[in-house]
Formats: structure tokens, C-alpha cells, sequence
């Protein structure tokens, strides 16, 4: 079973069945969202391709003609994502059930029992072995400051920002350190009546002007660390940094691009700082990141009294039968696709080990 249908699902699907195994016999893909496209779908609508992360192709989307390399920059990349995923998902006939929303995964004997919903209907699959690739878009983090509940305007995370419409003419708060933060204010620009940029520590900003994940050798190497000791997964941009395009560098020459170190409490009306200032706020929108969405797997018992499970090369320690697609050094932006034939690997040779032992 195949828990999730974004890059890091669809890249062990397709390395499963080039190892022989048959979509929706052999192996099924289970995932919660209404289209393709995994968490791009929900995305903002101004977002473009090239803006964001850099969005690595699926294995084999060679073979359709596609690249991300060449995509649409104009069109909303939720759309251009769905779309490509989509197509790709229908090439290779991989069958994924949608939208089933696991809600646990649980001890059934020798074997584990998958339980989700379908169309509002319960519904429970025994299975084998169990590859985690639900990623993080479905457990949204804000950080925790005095005052937050008693704010009067809106709490708005990055998962729920739609456009910057909705925040015309308002006073707008944003805070983080990242380029979905960054992309925020730059949308924001011209249509809140203004905004305030805070983070929690010092922008890195990239020279090179250029975001390339992949050669983030620190970034793979505190993600591996943390998860092979079982504690909390860090933020991937402390470890990558933000480059400094032209886009972001003229948005800094503007004045938009200030940060403020984070203020230390919240109000009704706005945040105060600790040396007495205050800035009034009609929303703030948590540009703060995820955490790994877990919650189904907590039957298992996997989680470390660090916060984390402990995950090396794809599988749990504590339990051979669960694989980690996406997670840690996995994670969609920084090596899924490797992590697929990986993954696809292991999994079919434990389900050599288990039929030999049965």
C-alpha cells in the first residue's frame, strides 16, 4: 500500500512496477486529495513554476514528452502540476484511489490494516507492507506566542493563503523566513495597505541568485541526521538558504523586503515587540512551515520521545514493514526520485523475505 499520490508516491509507484509488481493488484495507491497533483493542487493561485522550489521531473515523464525544465511559467503551477501528474498517472496506468483519506494504519496479525474513507464510506485494506508518502501540506505548523488566540483578526497559514485579494487594502503581518513568505509580500505589494515582514532568525540570502536544492549538501545532510536520531525534522531553509534573484533583490531595493525580528507577543490588534513597539495588523499570515503528517501511523507506535521517527534509507527501525517516501532527507524538494527506486528496492525484497518465511 502506497500512502500518497505526490512526487515521492508516484516515484516508488513507478519503480514498483518496473520491478514487476502490477498497480492495483500487486500494490495500491491511496490518496486523500480530489485531483492530481498531489499538494500543488492547493497551492496559491499566482504561484508560478520557477518561483518556488525547483520542482524535480517524475521518473520515466521523459517518456511523455514533459519536463518541468520546459513547463508553462505563466500558467498557475497548481495547474501545470495536476495537469503533468495527471498524464503521467494515466501513462503508466497506475490505478490510484482517490480521494481516501487514511485515517490509521494498525497491527492486523503478522500483516497491517490500512483504514481510510472513500466517497464517505469506511473502508479497511489488509496489506503487507505500507510505504508512508503523505508529506507534510495536511499538518500545518504555527508557532506558539502569547496573545495568539486572543487576535481579533486572521490567522492565516501558508496552506490557506488563496490571494492577495483577499487582503486588499488591509495591514498584513507575514511571518518567516522562506520563499513562500517572501512570495507573499511581493503579491501583497500595492494591494494590502501594507505589510510587515518578521522572521525568527537572520535571512540567508544566496548570492548565486540561484536555489538548487539538490547540491544543498547541509540541507540532506541535518535532514538525515535528524531523522536516523528519531528528533523533529529541521526546517529545510535553514539549511539552503534564499537565493537572491533579481525579482527578490529589487523587491529588497523597494523596501518590501525588510525583515523585523520576531516580535514578542500578540494582541487583540496587532503584535508588540519586546522593546514596547507595536504594529497593528488586520491578518497574519503563517509563512512558518510543516511537519511530517504521521497521525495514521500513530497505532504503530513509531514516534520517539524526540518528536521524530527514526528513518534510515527509507525504512522504520522499529518496524521493517513501514517505509518513509518524502520524509527527511526524502523529501520532495531534495532527492524523492532517488529515494523511489530506493524505496521500490526494499520493499520488494522484504516481500520476498515475508513470502519465503510464510
Amino acid at each position: 500500500m502506497v500512502i500518497g499520490a505526490g512526487q515521492a508516491g508516484l516515484s516508488v509507484s513507478y519503480y514498483l512496477q518496473r520491478l514487476g509488481l502490477d498497480a492495483g493488484n500487486d500494490f495500491v495507491v491511496l490518496d486523500r486529495g480530489p485531483g492530481t497533483g498531489g499538494a500543488w493542487q492547493f497551492r496559491w493561485e499566482a504561484l508560478r513554476i520557477g518561483s518556488a522550489h525547483k520542482i524535480n521531473d517524475l521518473p520515466g515523464l521523459d517518456a511523455l514528452g514533459l519536463s518541468f525544465e520546459t513547463a508553462d511559467r505563466h500558467a498557475p503551477a497548481k495547474d501545470v502540476v495536476a495537469d503533468y501528474y495527471r498524464r503521467y498517472e494515466d501513462h503508466y496506468g497506475l490505478q490510484v484511489v482517490r480521494p481516501a483519506d487514511v485515517v490509521s494504519v494498525e497491527n492486523f496479525g503478522m500483516d497491517l490494516m490500512v483504514n481510510f474513507t472513500l466517497d464517505d464510506e469506511e473502508k479497511e485494506v489488509s496489506t503487507v507492507t505500507v510505504v508512508n508518502a503523505t508529506g507534510t501540506w495536511g499538518a500545518p505548523f504555527i508557532p506558539w506566542y502569547p496573545g495568539l488566540k486572543s487576535f481579533e483578526g486572521r490567522h492565516v497559514h501558508t496552506n490557506d493563503y488563496k490571494s492577495a485579494e483577499d487582503y486588499r487594502d488591509q495591514s498584513v503581518i507575514v511571518v518567516g523566513g522562506g520563499t513562500s513568505a517572501i512570495g507573499f509580500l511581493l503579491e501583497l505589494e500595492g494591494i494590502a495597505s501594507d505589510t510587515t515582514w518578521v522572521s525568527r532568525r537572520p535571512i540567508d540570502f544566496l548570492e548565486d541568485g540561484d536555489l538548487n536544492l539538490e547540491a544543498r549538501i547541509e540541507a540532506v545532510r541535518m535532514q538525515d541526521e535528524a531523522a536516523r536520531a528519531g528528533r523533529a525534522l529541521p526546517s529545510i531553509v535553514s539549511g539552503t538558504g534564499v537565493p537572491r534573484t533579481r525579482r527578490i533583490q529589487a523587491g529588497i531595493e523597494r523596501g518590501v523586503l525588510t525583515p523585523r525580528p520576531i516580535f514578542d507577543s500578540i494582541e487583540p490588534h496587532g503584535v508588540r515587540w519586546k522593546d514596547g513597539a507595536f504594529k497593528r495588523a488586520d491578518a497574519i499570515i503563517w509563512s512558518t512551515g510543516f511537519r511530517p503528517e504521521l497521525r495514521h501511523l500513530a497505532p504503530l507506535k513509531l514516534r520517539e520521545k524526540e518528536g521524530g521517527v527514526v528513518v534510515a534509507q527509507g525504512a522504520s527501525w522499529k518496524d521493517p514493514r513501514i517505509f518513509f517516501a518524502g520524509y527527511g532527507p526524502q523529501a520532495s524538494t531534495i532527492g524523492a526520485n532517488r529515494a523511489g527506486r530506493m524505496i521500490a528496492r526494499q520493499v520488494v525484497a522484504t516481500l520476498s523475505k515475508i513470502q519465503a518465511s510464510r
